[in-house]
């Protein structure tokens, strides 16, 4: 790890219709940290993804992605949505997704060799070379959330920004992508947003909890008290791995 700054807020606030979503938020993120972003809909978490991702523009404040504005870097980052919409009947092959990616990084034209490579290595990256060829509308759900991964991967970015990956996928499936995660992660920085603390606590660093406001604990220090704060309900503590210390042990809701 060093010590370059992928991701500076200073400041931030925004708002829709006049009603405040994010205040005040200042925040860094150094290169090749794992962040997971945590709290309760509605809290902001999506609009300061947006945000980073240059869709929206702050009210007040100043982001900076490796020094530059969101839309200047827009093809360091690469993005995974929760899910993607598409019409089941339309002929759209893992390859046809997984090349959307490299849009960013070309200039019209038909594919270029180079893209075709970066698009089947992101494939390979995330397990699925052998079904590079099948449609989409055949594939497992955990499987497009997979090929998702591989879309935000094809552009080779320096910062990879998640909205739930594991939403709607098992614990088998969520586990392999954090595998994933986790190599990733060796290379570039990570900012995630799951409301699924169990699975994010086992290879995070730091905690980015929003409710409007941001404030970053390191993973060690979340308890209970701290989460039943940030959603403003009881929580109930649940150890997903009981090979983990007293100070590991997660939080979830019932």
């Amino acid at each position: 790890m060093t010590d370059q700054i992928v991701i500076s807020m200073k400041d931030v606030s925004f708002s829709y219709n006049a009603v405040p979503t994010l205040e005040n938020v200042s925040l860094l993120v150094k290169d090749r940290e794992f962040v997971s972003v945590v709290g309760p809909n509605g809290g902001g978490k999506t609009t300061l993804l947006k945000l980073l991702l240059g869709l929206l523009k702050p009210d007040k404040g100043d982001i900076r992605i490796f020094g530059k504005t969101p839309f200047q870097v827009r093809h360091q980052v690469g993005y995974m949505p929760q899910y993607i919409q598409f019409d089941p009947k339309f002929p759209m092959t893992v390859m046809d997704v997984v090349l959307m990616g490299r849009l960013g990084t070309r200039w019209g034209g038909p594919y270029s060799r180079e893209d075709k490579k970066a698009a089947l290595d992101a494939i390979e990256l995330v397990g699925l070379a052998d079904l590079t060829r099948q449609l989409l509308s055949s594939l497992s759900g955990g499987q497009r959330q997979r090929i998702l991964l591989a879309r935000a991967l094809a552009s080779n970015p320096e910062l990879l920004l998640l909205d739930e990956p594991t939403a709607n996928v098992d614990i088998i499936i969520g586990g392999k992508l954090f595998e994933i995660l986790r190599q990733l992660n060796k290379r570039m920085a990570i900012l995630i947003v799951s409301h699924d603390l169990g699975f994010v606590s086992q290879v995070v660093q730091k905690v980015m909890c929003v409710n409007k406001r941001v404030v970053i604990h390191p993973t060690s220090t979340i308890s209970g008290e701290i989460i039943q704060e940030i959603y403003g309900c009881e929580m109930q503590m649940v150890r997903h791995d009981h090979s983990h210390s007293e100070e590991n042990m997660t939080c979830g809701g019932d």
